[in-house]
């Protein structure tokens, strides 16, 4: 065997290691960024379901639903019907949760009763 297919060969076998070491790297930041963001998730999963109760909520809790997905709750009231999403300081609403509150400012709210036979 020549020096330079020897060469040659050591350098393609380190390579695959390299890409292997990156890849099984890149598999754990994967793993790690969505443990946290899981995380994240469960924890305002589970505030959320405090928030009504809070001492600065400004209705009454016992006439909030829960909904949680893609908002979190709708308070009645005996002259508004308000839809709810609890955020913490730093967050923002979701794409869908823009589009909820655009219609909602842009009165395209209904009411429908649907019966089923």
């Amino acid at each position: 065997m020549s020096t330079n297919l020897a060469i040659i060969i050591v350098l393609i076998a380190l390579a695959v290691f390299l890409f292997l070491l990156w890849r099984r790297a890149a598999g754990r930041l994967r793993e790690i960024h969505f443990r946290k963001n899981s995380l994240s998730s469960r924890y305002g999963k589970m505030t959320e379901q405090f928030m009504p109760f809070l001492k600065n909520y400004p209705y009454n809790p016992e006439r909030f639903r829960f909904i949680g997905s893609p908002i979190d709750g709708i308070q009645f009231e005996d002259d508004k019907i308000i839809f709810i999403e609890f955020k913490a300081a730093d967050s923002n609403l979701s794409p869908s949760q823009r589009r909820i509150a655009e219609l909602i400012w842009q009165k395209r709210v209904e009411f429908q009763e649907i019966r089923i036979e």
